[in-house]
């Protein structure tokens, strides 16, 4: 089962080189996020018509999470538990059903910028819920895999130039605890696990010529229960996206589970 994370900045914006990329990567699985669009206007028959049932949990002009599926996906849940208030549409969970069971939840941690503030303040809390959210599917007896947009550098190899992000909520030591406790639980970093180069980057700004620099970050990550890390039998990161028409700011990554 190939299962990938894609943050696409915008599903108006990607309507062709997000089709493009299915058709040539053919993942089984999709998570995909700042889809920043309602539900209603996702336009579902790009990925019908090629075969994928289609989760969405969206939001107006911003944020916004989906689900993309050619196997058959049960118990959908939208919304991170812990705070009913929470409006942000982040968090979108749901079972795919291949020669086992897999629990799938789909992320977009919030950025937290600026820092220290509101935002900042906002997204520990968030990690916070995540990780009590993280523990309590551990309690079940079917593999987790938890992926998405992050927004989290874990260590300085994750980026080209650690020293320009120190002061930014990205990197800062507030959040990596906050990410290394989730990790701490029992989850495996699927892609740092299986490359543990220095260079592997997800993310390059559209400013600064960040990707003709290869001034990179690697903040999307798929995270896997020990039952999901058993079934581990590839990872990659599509970087070669990055340089195509129309691109996102981020490449797609990716697992391979024998399921």
């Amino acid at each position: 089962m190939k299962i990938a994370t894609f943050n696409i900045n915008g599903i108006k914006a990607r309507a062709e080189a997000l089709p493009a990329w299915l058709d040539e990567a053919a993942p089984d699985v999709v998570f995909l996020q700042e889809i920043k669009s309602v539900d209603e206007g996702f336009p579902r028959e790009l990925f019908e018509t090629r075969g994928y049932q289609v989760e969405t949990h969206g939001q107006k002009g911003f944020n916004g999470v989906a689900i993309l599926s050619k196997l058959p996906l049960s118990g959908v849940t939208r919304g991170l538990p812990g705070d009913e208030t929470d409006e942000q549409a982040r968090w979108i969970e749901a079972t795919v059903t291949g020669q086992r069971k897999v629990r799938l939840c789909g992320l977009y941690l919030p950025n937290g910028n600026p820092a220290p503030g509101p935002k900042y303040d906002y997204k520990l809390a968030w990690m916070a819920r995540m990780r009590d959210r993280a523990a309590a599917l551990l309690q079940g007896e079917v593999p987790v895999v938890m992926a998405g947009d992050y927004n989290i550098i874990p260590q300085a190899e994750d980026a080209a130039r650690p020293e320009a992000w120190r002061e930014d909520a990205l990197f800062l030591p507030e959040s990596r605890a906050a990410y290394r406790r989730i990790l701490n639980l029992g989850f495996t970093e699927a892609i740092r696990t299986r490359d543990p180069r220095p260079g592997v980057y997800t993310f390059w700004d559209y400013q600064a010529g960040a990707w003709e620099k290869n001034n990179g970050i690697r903040i999307d990550h798929l995270l896997l229960s020990p039952q999901a890390a058993d079934l581990l039998q590839g990872t990659g990161i599509d970087k070669d996206a990055r340089g195509r028409e129309k691109p996102s700011d981020h490449v797609p990554a990716w697992i391979d589970l024998a399921t």
